[in-house]
């Protein structure tokens, strides 16, 4: 057997050189690139064999752990979870940063591949520097921390355990079912320790990504709960993009007429005017998506893991006759809400399902189609005066500031939000024009994900306008990456909305009985609340200190004008806009369903009690759907 010497971290390096995969005749590398960033525990090892293999692996410096892997989920979201980046990073507070990262990879069903130093294998010192000292288990570090959020984890001690260690990552970074962060933990020592490697293992693999289809029995039940149901609704998830099932997804909504609601995640799955697209469902969604729920019969999930803003934290579908058919190809998604599962790829699935159906010529009746479609115009005619602005020269509600974004893009435009109150209206408001436009991270919502995943997006889509729209809240948590969008090069677009404090949580903690206590960012009283005047932080001129362009934007006219420069730019530019404080409303639609955020069972202040008789109202309406 022909064996090549070499350290563990540049055998490491060049195994992840030659991985591919593959799904519908197309192959691609898998992990494109590495980010890094070095210190005692990976510098010797990673660091050395990145500068070894250059040639092979490309690499991108970061500011911050968390954020790399921001930046490289979202370079996995575009490239439709078939091609992503590895992230690397010393022992100790380098690599517990991953762990929000990790946890927004693996509940997103993203993949990741973290590699962080670890502690030394062989105990030379004990203990060493930030070693975590347990006194009943000599085996634990920091790492992990990453296990609970990892999809994979495995510590690799010895040279030759990197070998199965590392084609168990690759199974499951690949695997439509189970990816999500992996994390290969690499002992400082050992990762500079040689070791005759077999050749065998640097050769090229490609690892195939299923489409499985239906089994037939439950392919003949879903057709047949179809072909019953009287008013069914499509609930379309984070699932159809992922397995490129969009135009699956349109022939089945045209040829059985039957609407498309979705979620944060499937938004986009339709386009927004499409006819049989109602918008979205839930807690953030359109009336006409959320009165459907209500009155639906059926219930067809497709890709989605239901979660308690797509249901209302069980409280959205009200008819008493109410049934769920979920077409997931998890099996653990397809059995929720005690529904009838279809475990399948989204994309084969909605195929066999549409071929299945048209064998019957089935299609809803046509009274259900007028209802549906002239609800969605009267929808449509509250966007319009959402985004209408009758003066140009005041200051811009945040609406408006989405209505001036949504006249300038088109559909090559992509749009990057996580958190605060721009996901609500959103998911409410935005006109999706293609599959990919919309990219909203809801299933962690973490603040200081849109930057640095804007950098990942444009670095897979690099054609493309790349928009991260970010509240002045989760830009203080994680502007580090401007730094790397500008040393790079890569143009993304950010829309910086300054409204002096957390409006989302703000109107929430309102509703809830909290007054809005600790949202706002304002000097604070005599009283000790933060209700003073606003605090003078100039975020524009932080941004321009991290080397960015920005245009300041004051007013409607402004702000258009602004937009239209910033999407024209080959360099990282910032608009930066002030818009209504966050104790103003913003203009937005309110919340056409409930969303379950418990309240004070026992309190003296007014807003508290009266907040919980209204909370025991809601709750009284929750089912568990068996």
């Amino acid at each position: 057997m022909t064996t090549t010497r070499l350290t563990v971290a540049q055998a490491l390096v060049r195994f992840l050189s030659a991985q591919y995969t593959e799904r519908d005749g197309t192959r691609q590398r898998l992990i494109s690139a590495t980010w890094g960033i070095f210190g005692h525990g990976n510098v010797a090892g990673l660091g050395q064999a990145l500068v070894e293999y250059g040639d092979e692996m490309p690499f991108h410096q970061g500011r911050n752990e968390q954020s790399m892997v921001h930046a490289a989920v979202g370079y996995a979201r575009q490239s439709n979870r078939l091609s992503t980046h590895a992230v690397t990073t010393s022992i100790g507070p380098g690599a517990t940063n991953l762990v929000t990262g990790a946890a927004l990879a693996t509940i997103n069903h993203l993949p990741v591949l973290l590699l962080p130093g670890d502690i030394f294998a062989t105990r030379p010192a004990d203990p060493v520097l930030q070693q975590l000292e347990v006194p009943y288990a000599g085996d634990l570090s920091v790492n992990d921390c990453l296990r609970p959020v990892s999809r994979y984890f495995d510590r690799v001690t010895r040279p030759e355990a990197l070998i199965p260690a590392a084609l168990q990552a690759m199974r499951v970074l690949t695997d439509p079912v189970e990816t999500g962060a992996v994390t290969l933990a690499l002992p400082q020592d050992v990762q500079a320790e040689a070791y005759d490697w077999p050749e065998e293992f640097f050769a090229e693999r490609t690892w195939a990504v299923r489409r499985p289809g239906a089994d037939p029995t439950e392919l003949a039940e879903a057709v047949r709960a179809i072909r019953s149901a009287r008013r069914p609704l499509v609930i379309a998830g984070g699932g159809v993009h992922h397995s490129r099932a969009e135009a699956a997804l349109a022939e089945f909504a045209e040829a059985t007429g039957v609407p498309v609601a979705s979620t944060q995640a499937g938004k986009g799955s339709l386009r927004w005017d499409h006819p049989q697209d109602v918008g979205g469902v839930g807690h953030t969604g359109t009336a006409t998506a959320n009165e459907l729920a209500r009155q639906a019969d059926l219930v067809i999930g497709v890709g989605t893991r239901y979660t308690d803003f797509t249901t209302a934290s069980g409280t959205l579908f009200e008819a008493p006759e109410v049934r769920f058919l979920n077409l997931n190809i998890a099996p653990f998604d397809g059995h929720k809400l005690g529904g009838r599962p279809l475990v399948a790829d989204a994309r084969s699935g909605l195929a066999e399902l549409t071929e299945a159906l048209g064998m019957h010529g089935h299609k809803v009746a046509d009274a259900y189609v007028t209802e549906y479609t002239e609800d969605k115009q009267r929808w449509e005619h509250r966007v319009d005066a959402c985004y209408e602005a009758d003066e140009i020269d005041v200051r811009p509600t945040q609406p408006q500031v989405l209505g001036a974004l949504d006249a300038l893009v088109d559909e090559s435009d992509i749009i990057i939000n996580a958190a605060g109150s721009l996901p609500g209206d959103l998911h409410k408001l935005w006109r999706a024009r293609s599959r990919d436009q919309y990219h909203l991270e809801y299933g962690y919502s973490c603040m200081g994900y849109e930057i640095p995943a804007a950098i990942g997006v444009k670095m897979a889509a690099p054609e493309r306008n790349v928009w991260a729209l970010v509240g002045d809240g989760t830009y203080l948590m994680m502007p580090t990456e401007i730094v790397t969008a500008v040393q790079e090069g890569v143009a993304i677009k950010m829309l910086l909305i300054q409204n002096h404090g957390y409006a989302s949580i703000g109107g929430l903690s309102e509703s809830v009985g909290g007054e809005r206590f600790g949202t706002a960012y304002r000097y604070q009283s005599d009283d000790g609340t933060y209700t003073g005047a606003p605090l003078p932080v100039d975020l524009a001129a932080n941004a321009a200190s991290l080397g960015m362009r920005v245009l300041r934007a004051k007013t409607v006219g402004d702000l258009r004008e602004a937009l239209a420069q910033a999407r024209a730019a080959d360099t990282p530019t910032c608009v930066y806009v002030e818009t209504e404080t966050a104790d103003t409303v913003s203009g937005a639609p309110p919340a056409q369903a409930w969303w379950d955020v418990p309240v004070a069972e026992t309190a003296t202040r007014p807003s508290a009690v009266k907040a919980r008789e209204l909370y025991d109202r809601h709750v009284s309406t929750r089912r568990r759907h068996l």
